[in-house]
């Protein structure tokens, strides 16, 4: 069970406030509260069913040491990335 907190809470605050969020926002400014957080729990329960499914295959094809350092080089990929610009 505490997995699955631990798992909610890094999830929860990786989302908080990202453009995810705003783009809900912008979506029950104009459809209502209620369509955009459905809309918005279906959307992210696929991609996160998507992410889960590819990184079970990964885990069970690569050493976890491997994956936690291909994930580093891929934040830092993106952060500079982000940082100039580029995304």
């Amino acid at each position: 069970m505490k997995e699955i907190i631990y798992v909610f809470v890094a999830i929860f605050l990786a989302e908080l406030g990202d453009k995810t969020q705003l783009a809900t926002m912008a979506f029950a400014s104009k459809y209502g509260w209620a369509k955009a957080f459905v809309g918005a729990i279906f959307g992210l329960a696929l991609v996160n069913l998507i992410g889960a499914f590819i990184g079970d295959k990964i885990g069970d094809a690569l050493p976890i040491e491997l994956i936690h350092k291909g994930a580093g080089i891929l934040f830092i990929i993106f952060g500079i990335l982000m940082f100039f610009g580029k995304i």
